[in-house]
């Protein structure tokens, strides 16, 4: 497996974790939930690995993103 391949699995599994998370704590579909994480800014920096962000907990990227879309 290359680096580039598993950084992508990585990033995969925690988009999943942190649309999940959010679709529980504010009690929506998990098709809004992806719909809402995809369409926000931090989808794009953690896509872009900017800052090194996607290696922060899912739990803490959730709360930027609440913080976001309010």
């Amino acid at each position: 497996m290359t680096e580039k391949t598993l950084e992508n699995c990585y990033r995969e599994h925690l988009e999943e974790d942190i649309i999940f998370c959010l679709s529980e704590r504010k009690n929506i579909s998990f098709e809004e939930a992806m719909s809402l994480y995809y369409y926000s800014k931090l989808a794009v920096i953690i896509h872009k690995g900017e800052y090194g962000i996607q290696y922060l907990d899912y739990s803490v990227l959730t709360d930027i993103l609440e913080r976001e879309i309010e």
